[in-house]
């Protein structure tokens, strides 16, 4: 009886030790990172294909000189952006010729890509132009949140949106996040209809966030999934729960609608820089007070998603971190 105990309490001893080295290393990991919100390396530059020079992207702090910016994160995209692309540029063309004072963007962030990314995106500019089409090349392999937060950090437009280069969502339901952010918008703080009211509303200066949904497929979704991609989407969740507390039920859909001043306030404070930063826009838009809606988009299984199950334990690491640097306020948050 005495060794049972001695070796259980060696075991007990042994967990503690590993409990409180790995908080410690967390803690550590988080101080580390503590700037992360600054930008990486170099200032981003696009190039010109006709005159080959490099040009500074414009600032977030700027002014909106476009109505729309789409923002397209890709890594080792060769095959499945030209087909995003192509959509994305019919759609945004068709509108442009039915609505003349509609204008837009699309911003492609190249994530380090080790395929011909890079040759695909530059001849969209060259087919459509530098004012329309831009690409940021971030040297080597960041991770989509550090992708995502340079197209934003450098976008024009008063209304940012988020979308994959794999072409799961469709690009025609921007137009449900963008008709939702500005009904509310209007009725939350646009009161009255006076003629100098609506010539001073601009909807770049109204902090919103549309969050595109697949919640409303999640039960054909478990129907279809093997038991064990099942067990850990739920186990995901609870964390996430956890972690960013409730008002979100698809945090993870790559498609997302921001106002120019709510993406100014959140990214230049996101710090994570993989699969997790879409948590962290939800716990800064708490933080923040920025109202944050979720709508119900299409959105298509589509082959080559680079999610695996080895990514989970990256996610948990990602998301422990979040929660001990700004509870502990070793994550400052810029205002």
């Amino acid at each position: 009886m005495g060794v049972l105990l001695t070796t259980l309490e060696f075991l007990a001893s042994l967990l503690l030790i590993f409990l409180l080295g790995f908080v410690s290393v967390i803690v550590l990991e988080a101080y580390r990172r503590r700037h992360n919100n600054a930008h990486v390396e170099a200032p981003a530059m696009f190039e010109d294909p006709e005159s080959l020079k490099q040009v500074p992207f414009p600032d977030i702090v700027d002014p909106a000189e476009k109505y729309l910016s789409l923002i397209i994160p890709a890594y080792n995209e060769e095959y499945r952006l030209p087909g995003t692309l192509n959509e994305t540029m019919n759609y945004l063309q068709q509108r442009a010729a039915n609505d003349k004072s509609f204008s837009y963007e699309v911003v492609i962030v190249d994530d380090g890509s080790k395929d011909g990314t890079k040759r695909v995106a530059f001849d969209f500019v060259k087919k459509y132009g530098v004012d329309n089409v831009r690409v940021i090349l971030l040297g080597k392999n960041h991770g989509k949140g550090e992708a995502i937060r340079k197209g934003m950090l450098h976008s024009r437009g008063e209304l940012l949106l988020m979308l994959d280069a794999d072409g799961a969502s469709k690009v025609t339901d921007l137009e449900k996040l963008e008709n939702q952010i500005h009904a509310i918008a209007r009725k939350d703080y646009h009161p009255g209809d006076s003629a100098a009211g609506e010539a001073t509303f601009r909807i770049s200066d109204i902090p919103i966030v549309a969050f595109g949904s697949r919640a409303h497929l999640e039960e054909k979704a478990l129907a279809t999934r093997k038991w064990y991609r099942n067990f850990l989407m739920k186990g995901f969740h609870l964390v996430v729960l956890l972690a960013a507390g409730p008002g979100i039920r698809d945090t993870q859909c790559g498609f997302k609608m921001f106002t120019r001043s709510a993406a100014r306030k959140l990214f230049t404070n996101i710090r994570l820089k993989r699969w997790c930063f879409d948590v962290e826009i939800v716990f800064l838009c708490k933080w923040f007070g920025i109202p944050m809606l979720e709508i119900s988009v299409n959105w298509s299984e589509i082959p080559g998603s680079k999610v695996n199950p080895l990514s989970i334990p990256n996610m948990l690491w990602e998301l422990a971190l979040m929660s001990v640097g700004y509870r502990t306020r070793i994550w400052k948050i810029n205002s």
